[in-house]
């Protein structure tokens, strides 16, 4: 049994979710191949050959795929599929991208967002905004999976696997990359910081948010929000946590003004450490938190970074 991996990178750093992708593949057992399809990679596949467990790394470069465009990537995996019982993408956008379309040309029922393994053919997935837990078994031949990376711990760098090239598919030629507009920003990552600080409505405007900034930067955290803060403008959309935005497990999940909808804590209640602040002391968020603070986050929270 042999499981494909497909690493998650900018052509220059390998993405923390591979690390976490490669884990759910040493709980399936079997040997770990992981592919990295770019444009002078070389450098991501050093790095992926040396995640725990990964027995080798297959190197596809070509101008097609230098781009991660889901219609090329996804010929070069169908190029390698035959060779392997599973193939496991990250449950990000662009692990979304691609799974479906590799899935449907298999002609086999992708299995989405696993956290936790069973067996080589048993996985577990939550369902009903985490509410419920799905035990899926599959008799697909191949089986197509992604992988919710908070799900399962990283794995760590102490390999030595062996990177080999290999043939380049063609590309599709049904998409052309145009540009792309990458967020900057000197915090964490959201979706892999140990920390995060998120508001909620009861932030009240775009220019309230900024009384997160301090709290951040005390914690070395990413901020984070709801969705509510996202659709009243308070937020851009790419800092959304919850069942449509970001799902996150941080050891330090801080939630300022967030009542806590269901489609909220499907995005966060994994975190490690839950800390709440709400005036409403029949918020939701509160059945969540271990730590909740009922007061004006307007008092709190400028109290809270000059204690720390």
């Amino acid at each position: 049994m042999s499981i494909l991996v497909i690493a998650e990178h900018d052509n220059v750093q390998l993405k923390g979710a591979t690390h976490n992708v490669v884990a759910a593949a040493a709980e399936i057992g079997g040997d770990i191949h992981v592919l990295v399809a770019g444009a002078n990679a070389r450098a991501v596949a050093d790095h992926a050959a040396k995640l725990a467990g990964v027995s080798k790394v297959l190197l596809a470069e070509s101008p097609a795929l230098a781009d991660g465009l889901a219609e090329n990537v996804a010929e070069q995996v169908l190029a390698l599929a035959s060779g392997y019982s599973h193939i496991l993408f990250a449950a990000t956008a662009s692990g979304k991208n691609v799974a479906p379309r590799v899935a449907a040309r298999l002609d086999v029922a992708q299995i989405s967002e696993i956290q936790a393994v069973d067996s080589a053919d048993t996985f577990q997935r939550a369902i009903y905004a985490g509410n419920a837990v799905a035990t899926v078994q599959s008799t697909d031949a191949t089986k197509v999976i992604t992988v919710r990376t908070t799900g399962f711990d990283a794995v760590a760098e102490s390999g030595s696997g062996a990177v080999e090239a290999v043939s380049a598919a063609a590309g599709a030629g049904l998409s052309t990359f145009v540009s792309r507009e990458v967020a900057k920003s000197d915090r964490p990552e959201l979706a892999g910081a140990k920390v995060v600080v998120s508001g909620g409505r009861g932030m009240g405007s775009a220019e309230n948010f900024k009384i997160l900034d301090p709290l951040a930067d005390k914690l070395g955290a990413a901020l984070g929000a709801s969705r509510a803060a996202v659709d009243a403008g308070y937020a851009p959309n790419d800092w959304q946590v919850g069942q449509t935005g970001k799902i996150v497990a941080p050891q330090l999940y801080v939630a300022i003004g967030i009542s806590g909808a269901i489609q909220h804590l499907a995005g966060m209640k994994d975190s490690k450490v839950i800390v709440a602040v709400n005036k409403d002391a029949e918020a939701p968020i509160f059945g969540v938190a271990d730590y909740g603070l009922v007061a004006d986050l307007f008092q709190a929270v400028p109290e809270l970074v000059t204690t720390l």
